[in-house]
């Protein structure tokens, strides 16, 4: 038997995909629908708690700066601090 003969008979042999097989297609697009909107969901609820946390973060880093040039006092930076974080 040579190796032309056994593709072919692999080839007649192997499964069809209209084969007696249960029809199970509309699973992968279900599947990929799925993983998108999966995907878009966590970047949105992503998004939202990044831009609920960014006007904090804004005022801290100000506030940070300020205390660091000498402007504000330790105190002062704590007490203004604790209040941003309040807010939230």
């Amino acid at each position: 038997m040579s190796v032309t003969d056994s593709i072919s008979t692999l080839a007649i042999t192997a499964d069809r995909w209209d084969g007696d097989r249960t029809d199970f297609w509309p699973i992968f697009p279900i599947l990929w629908f799925l993983f998108i909107a999966g995907i878009i969901v966590a970047a949105v609820l992503y998004h939202r708690r990044n831009r609920d946390i960014g006007p904090r973060r804004a005022g801290e880093a100000r506030l940070a700066e300020r205390y660091a040039a000498g402007e504000i006092g330790e105190e002062e930076y704590r007490t203004r601090r604790d209040v941003l974080r309040e807010s939230q």
